[in-house]
């Protein structure tokens, strides 16, 4: 995946979904059944099986084009089905970070840009986080899931590589679309884990003075 990361296109279609996150090693998987998502993903699978995943920066409009962040994460298409009802399920794993350089004036029903990888070339090779992360780590998410009402496997949990658990836990917890932009754009993995820790700290300060969680 990381050999494939370096070959990657500096130019490819994006799919702008709030609280959606993908990281570089994670895997994202996506329901589309929009006529332009579906053609995105056809021409997709037809050239370099590649989606560029990102973020808008404004709720969305009637015939206004979302404004986006700069920086998205681009995916390969792992794995593709076509349902019965015509909808497409794929998976698509993260390669590489990368920052908007233009956006593409396009025939396509859906958005291209062109992106620049140079800031993001740690997520080639990335470097673990520190392992003694792990125990702060794993009593945030203890509590987190708890007060959140969140079932998981907690044997595969202690047991993941810490690298992995930093990066399927910022992905799949419910935080706040600005809280993903902020995992999305955190240096490194030790970066995410310290942030990851942050965020469920401060849901958990937030409980304990009797707010109501936040809602995402």
């Amino acid at each position: 995946m990381r050999a494939a990361a370096r070959s990657v296109p500096t130019r490819f279609p994006i799919f702008p979904l709030e609280g959606a996150l993908l990281l570089p090693g994670g895997n994202l998987p996506l329901n589309i059944f929009e006529p332009r998502y579906l053609a995105m993903v056809r021409d997709a699978m037809r050239t370099h099986r590649v989606i560029g995943m990102i973020q808008p920066t404004e709720p969305e409009r009637p015939s206004r084009r979302r404004a986006i962040y700069r920086v998205g994460c681009l995916g390969g298409i792992t794995s593709f089905s076509e349902t019965e009802d015509g909808r497409y399920l794929i998976t698509l794993t993260g390669l590489c970070r990368f920052d908007v350089v233009e956006e593409l004036t396009v025939a396509t029903p859906y958005r291209q840009v062109v992106a620049d990888f140079a800031r993001w070339h740690c997520d080639l090779a990335p470097a673990d986080p520190p392992e003694d992360a792990r125990p702060r780590l794993l009593a945030a998410t203890e509590a987190y899931f708890r007060r959140r009402g969140i079932e998981t496997d907690w044997e595969a949990v202690r047991a993941a590589p810490l690298a992995a658990l930093v990066t399927s836990l910022a992905m799949l917890c419910p935080f706040a679309p600005t809280e993903k932009q902020a995992l999305l754009e955190a240096a490194d993995l030790a970066s995410q884990g310290e942030l990851l820790i942050t965020l469920m700290e401060m849901d958990a300060r937030a409980a304990q003075a009797g707010a109501p969680p936040v809602r995402h």
